[in-house]
């Protein structure tokens, strides 16, 4: 798998895992109903920079980074992830969070935070765990679960700089 810069061209495929990621409501903030230019903005234009994880020529993931907080927050950077439903349980979230960590150093970022880890994606919280990030905080019943109602969001972080 080829993980490489996204490209405005690369939004077509992207949008098609956004809109199966996001319609489900269980894992982003983001509207289930989110237009196609809303996810452009918020996925292309607002990031520092986005990727794409590419397998046989077909993206299978992508994700994003930006400053997590502007200017005496800006280095620690944030990142959203999203894989291709058909592409679930073949390593694409932990090679692109691998990825992202190493881009963010490179970029000068000194920490990475997850600002909203939805309580019950019990495979993103591990997987982000096995990648080095701590729960630093529980933000009680913050996450409005379209099947399970009110659940539990976590903060994750990892500093990045070496001690």
């Amino acid at each position: 798998m080829e993980i490489r810069k996204a490209e405005k061209e690369d939004f077509e495929e992207i949008w098609s895992i956004l809109h199966e990621v996001f319609s489900k409501g269980d894992t982003y903030t983001f509207s289930p109903n989110i237009s196609k230019e809303e996810a452009f903005s918020i996925w292309m234009e607002v990031p520092l920079v986005t990727f794409v994880a590419v397998e046989n020529h077909r993206i299978m993931g992508t994700y994003y980074l930006k400053p997590n907080q502007p200017t005496l927050g800006a280095h620690v950077c944030n990142a959203g992830y999203a894989v291709r439903d058909e592409a679930r349980g073949k390593g694409i979230g932990r090679q692109m969070c691998l990825h992202s960590l190493n881009e963010a150093r490179g970029y000068g970022f000194k920490g990475m935070q997850y600002n909203c880890v939805v309580s019950t994606n019990h495979i993103a919280v591990e997987l982000w765990k096995k990648c080095g990030f701590s729960i630093v905080g529980t933000l009680l019943k913050a996450f409005n679960h379209q099947k399970k109602g009110f659940v539990d969001a976590f903060v994750m972080y990892q500093w990045l700089e070496m001690d």
